[in-house]
């Protein structure tokens, strides 16, 4: 299966023991198949003033984890659903989450491949889309982000502020879901893919829902991005002037694709604080 830049290439392992380097990554709590991890780079929120940690939802009779954040103690929070990348929810999106609730949100991160597999315990990329991604189909992903909106409303959440945002695979999802949900007051998608080949599992991509969306989007995009082109992003901005959303993108010209992974070589610390300050300017504006 033909990997895209949106799931860029990663840098190879270091050159250390092969037992070491899994075990080393295994311990810091991010995916196998990233590699390496920049540790000089990775930012480290605690949980100090936070409720955070592990649960399940109960959907469809099955049991969906999740990773949750919030200020100690909250309630009536405004909400955010944060959507991973392909790696799952590893430690890059908990620290999200903490960063989230340090900010005053109940921030939830569901494992939206559960029934599929664990990525964080597949070496390869390519493996990860195969065995996976391409299994997950999009229908499933909207119930079971319905079914967090839910949870977040009995735990500390209010209803009527929720957001969403996402990162590569979960960008893409967030403008899927901002066209899905109609309580949905705000997203952020971060380097989301914009088109593509429709599928039986996923029927649909963010230009053909542009006339759909419920809630305003902000599309955060790399210039750089070798996966994702200029001009998918031009079509999206093409659509959404079209439907009359209000909804918006911004392109950091120099920026490579995941410039917000501060945990990958495609780190732009510039790009990254600038895209976190544009995000929540944008959710205090809506939520």
């Amino acid at each position: 299966m033909k990997t895209s830049a949106e799931f860029d290439s990663l840098v190879p392992a270091a050159k250390l023991d092969r037992r070491a380097f899994v075990a080393t990554l295994a311990a810091t709590g991010f995916a196998l198949a990233v590699q390496p991890v920049q540790a000089q780079t990775v930012i480290s929120t605690d949980s100090a003033g936070l409720d955070a940690g592990d649960a399940t939802i109960t959907v469809d009779g099955d049991s969906l984890p999740i990773y949750f954040a919030k200020p100690e103690g909250g309630s009536a929070l405004p909400t955010v659903l944060v959507v991973q990348e392909i790696f799952g929810v590893h430690e890059y999106i908990k620290d999200v989450c903490r960063r989230l609730a340090k900010e005053g949100y109940l921030a939830i991160a569901p494992e939206l491949f559960f029934r599929q597999g664990d990525p964080s315990a597949i070496e390869n990329v390519g493996e990860i889309l195969q065995a996976i991604v391409s299994k997950v189909p999009d229908a499933q992903v909207m119930t079971d982000l319905d079914a967090c909106a839910e949870w977040a409303a009995a735990n500390g959440g209010d209803p009527d502020r929720l957001a969403i945002t996402g990162f590569c695979w979960g960008g893409r999802v967030t403008w899927l879901y901002s066209a899905h949900n109609p309580n949905l007051k705000a997203g952020v998608a971060w380097y989301g893919r914009l088109d593509g080949v429709p599928t039986d599992l996923t029927p649909q991509h963010p230009v053909d829902i542009a006339e759909a969306l419920n809630a305003p989007v902000l599309g955060l995009y790399g210039g750089q991005d070798q996966g994702i082109s200029l001009d998918d992003v031009e079509l999206m901005r093409e659509e959404i002037a079209r439907a009359g959303k209000p909804s918006e993108i911004f392109v950091y010209p120099d920026a490579p694709h995941a410039f917000h992974a501060d945990y990958r070589t495609s780190y732009r610390a510039e790009e990254a604080a600038d895209g976190w300050r544009r995000m929540l300017a944008w959710f205090g504006e809506h939520v």
